[in-house]
C-alpha cells in the first residue's frame, strides 16, 4: 500500500499552529508539541504545505517510481495544461521535447482527457436528470464532499477526472502502455491510490524540475505555448475554464457557476446540505483560489496568477481536441463512504474546557484564531475530540504567565520598583512599598522616583550603563542594599531590585568592631609587657655592672695578697 500523498514531518514543527490556521477542514492534530495530519480528514488541498514555514509537510516522493517505469518502456506522460503555470514562457514542445529525453516514449496533454470529460457533463446536462450536479475534475473537491458533506454526494457528477480520462484513453489506444500523470497537485497522488488501473504514477512539477535537473535536460525559454483551432479544453486550469469549454444549452434550464477555493467551496456545499438550491444548477468546484494555475505544487513562494490566466486563455483554440467516443459506462465514476464520524462533544463539556483557559464568561472567548481555530468554542471541541490542548490558547498562556509573574514579582523577597523612561513609578512591589512606608504601593503609582530615592542609579542605567549588585546606604530608611538597575529597552521599562544586606552589614560592622576591640586590647598588652621586659633588662644591665666591678675589685684583692 503506498504511502500517504502528503504527511507531517514532526521533528521540525516549531508550534507556530499556521497549518492549523490555514487548514480548511481543520484536518491537523497538535499534540506533544507537533503537528500532524489527520489523514481520514485531510483532501490534500496543500494549504499547509503552502504555509509551513519549517517545511512540516512532506508530499510522497513517486520520483523513483517514475523513473522506474520509463526504464521498463512503453510509457507516457499526460501533461497538465497548468504547466505553464510552472514552466512561464516555455512552449508546450519544449517540454514535450525534454520528456521525450527522460526516456518517455510519448507525450500528450492532459487537456485531451478533458475533452472528453467536458462531453459527459454535456450529456448529464442535456439529459436533465440532476438538478444540481458538481464537477469531479478536482479530487480535493470529491474528498471534501466524501469526508466532509455526504450529504452532498449524490451531486457529484459520476465522471472520472481529465487525468484518469486520459490514462483510460491513452491504455486503450497503446494496450500495455503505462501512464505518468504530471501536474500542479498533491491530491491526484490519491486520487491513483483510489481509482487504480488508469494512471501508474503521479509527479509533480517539482519533482519533474528536480528529474530534469538530475539529467541535467534543460528547458528553454522559447516563448508561450502556441495556439491551435483544437485545443478548447486547455482553459481547464483557470476558474471558471470547464464552463468555457461546455456547450451551454439555455434550453436545458441550467444555470452556471464556477467557485474556486476551499472556504468559497464549503460555503456553498453548505447552502447545498441546507436545501437552499432551488433551482437547476452545474456547478465547477476546484479547491485551489483561481483553480489549478494555483495549485500547491505550481510554485510555493512565486505566483503569478493574473499572468499564468491569461497564458492559458491564450493559448487554447475555439474547437474541442479531437477524441474517441467512449461508452458512459467507461466513465463512471463512483464515489466512496468516507464520511468522518466525529464526537459531538456535550454543551457542559464544551463549557468545562472553556472554563479550564479562562472563558469564564462569553466576554472571555475572544475568538482570536491564535490556536488556528475560528472560535474559543471551536478549540474547545477540538480539545475534546484529542486534536488541541489547552496551551494552545495564547491569552491563556499570556494570563497565565502573566500571573506567574505577577506572583513572583509580589512575593518576593526582594523590593521591586519598575519606572517608566520619565522616571516616574509604574509598579512597586509589597517590599518596596514597605521600604519607602507606602502602604500597599498604590499611591507610588505615578510618582517620581526622586521623592523616594535617589534617582542617578536609574539615570545611568537609561544612559546605557546598568548597575549590579552595587551597595548603597539609604540614610532616610536606614537600610543598607544592594541594588541592581536595568534599562529594558524592548518595553522601555526601568527595573530596580533592592536587595536589603542591612542585617549581614551589621553584622558585619559588629564583628569589625570586635575585631577592632581585639586589636586593641592585645596592643595595649603587648605594650606593657615590652615595658617590663625593659625594665627588667635595664635592672640587670645594672646589676651586671655592679657585679663586674666588684668581682675586679675582688681580683685586684687577690692578686696583692700574692705578692
Amino acid at each position: 500500500m503506498s504511502a500517504p500523498a502528503l504527511v507531517s514531518r514532526l521533528n521540525d514543527c516549531r508550534s507556530c499552529y499556521k497549518c492549523i490556521r490555514s487548514c480548511p477542514t481543520k484536518s491537523i492534530s497538535f499534540l506533544d508539541g507537533h503537528a500532524q495530519i489527520v489523514q481520514n480528514e485531510c483532501v490534500y488541498c496543500g494549504r499547509c504545505y503552502i504555509v509551513c514555514p519549517q517545511n512540516c509537510k512532506i508530499v510522497r516522493d513517486d520520483l523513483l517510481n517514475a523513473r522506474r517505469l520509463v526504464m521498463e518502456g512503453d510509457t507516457y506522460a499526460s501533461l497538465a495544461p497548468s504547466f505553464q503555470a510552472a514552466f512561464p514562457d516555455t512552449s508546450l514542445q519544449t517540454v514535450v521535447d525534454a520528456l521525450l529525453k527522460l526516456g518517455f516514449k510519448g507525450v500528450e496533454e492532459t487537456a485531451i482527457g478533458a475533452t472528453i470529460v467536458k462531453r459527459e457533463y454535456e450529456r448529464l446536462i442535456h439529459e436533465g436528470d440532476e438538478k444540481l450536479i458538481i464537477s469531479t475534475c478536482c479530487h480535493s473537491i470529491n474528498l471534501l464532499v466524501e469526508k466532509h458533506y455526504p450529504a452532498a454526494k449524490k451531486h457529484l457528477a459520476p465522471v472520472l477526472s481529465p487525468m484518469l480520462a486520459h490514462g483510460l484513453d491513452l491504455k486503450k489506444r497503446h494496450p500495455g502502455a503505462k501512464v505518468v500523470f504530471i501536474g500542479p497537485c498533491i491530491s491526484k497522488k490519491d486520487e491513483i491510490d483510489r481509482y487504480p488501473g488508469y494512471v501508474d504514477c503521479v509527479l509533480t512539477f517539482p519533482e519533474l524540475k528536480r528529474w530534469l535537473g538530475e539529467s541535467q535536460v534543460e528547458l528553454s525559454i522559447d516563448g508561450a505555448v502556441k495556439k491551435k483551432e483544437e485545443s478548447r479544453a486547455r482553459l481547464f486550469p483557470i476558474e471558471g475554464g470547464i464552463l468555457k469549454t461546455m456547450d451551454q444549452e439555455p434550453a436545458a434550464g441550467y444555470s452556471y457557476l464556477a467557485i474556486s477555493g476551499m472556504e468559497r467551496c464549503i460555503s456553498a456545499l453548505e447552502d447545498i446540505v441546507a436545501g437552499k438550491i432551488k433551482q437547476k444548477v452545474f456547478i465547477e468546484m476546484s479547491a485551489c483560489p483561481g483553480s489549478c494555475i494555483a495549485g500547491p505544487m505550481v510554485s510555493k513562494t512565486e505566483r503569478a496568477l493574473v499572468s499564468d490566466y491569461l497564458a492559458v486563455q491564450d493559448s487554447a483554440g475555439e474547437k474541442d481536441f479531437v477524441v474517441d467516443e467512449f461508452d458512459p459506462k467507461e466513465l463512471d465514476k463512483r464515489f466512496a463512504s468516507l464520511e468522518v464520524k466525529a464526537l459531538e462533544p456535550s454543551e457542559e463539556e464544551i463549557r468545562s474546557v472553556l472554563l479550564k483557559i479562562g472563558k469564564k464568561e462569553k466576554k472571555d472567548e475572544l475568538n482570536c484564531s491564535s490556536c488556528g481555530y475560528p472560535t474559543c468554542r471551536d478549540k474547545a471541541i477540538a480539545v475534546l475530540r484529542g486534536k488541541a490542548n489547552l496551551e494552545m490558547c495564547l491569552p491563556y498562556l499570556m494570563n497565565k504567565a502573566e500571573s506567574f509573574s505577577n506572583m513572583v514579582v509580589e512575593q518576593s523577597d526582594n523590593a521591586i520598583v519598575i519606572l517608566s523612561p520619565s522616571l516616574s513609578i509604574i509598579l512597586a512591589n509589597p517590599r518596596m512599598a514597605s521600604l519607602l512606608g507606602a502602604g500597599d504601593g498604590k499611591e507610588l503609582i505615578g510618582k517620581d522616583i526622586a521623592s523616594f530615592l535617589d534617582p542617578e542609579i536609574f539615570a545611568e542605567a537609561l544612559a546605557g550603563h546598568d548597575t549590579y549588585r552595587k551597595k548603597v546606604y539609604l540614610a532616610e530608611y536606614g537600610r543598607y542594599m544592594e541594588v541592581s538597575v536595568n534599562f529594558e529597552s524592548r518595553y522601555q521599562i526601568l527595573i530596580g531590585i533592592y536587595h536589603d544586606v542591612t542585617s549581614e552589614e551589621k553584622k558585619r560592622k559588629k564583628e569589625e568592631e570586635i575585631a577592632e576591640k581585639a586589636a586593641s586590647i592585645t596592643t595595649s598588652v603587648i605594650e606593657k609587657n615590652m615595658r617590663a621586659v625593659q625594665e627588667i633588662a635595664s635592672l640587670l644591665g645594672e646589676s651586671t655592672a655592679a657585679t663586674k666591678v666588684a668581682l675586679n675589685e675582688l681580683k685586684d684583692a687577690l692578686r696583692v695578697e700574692d705578692k
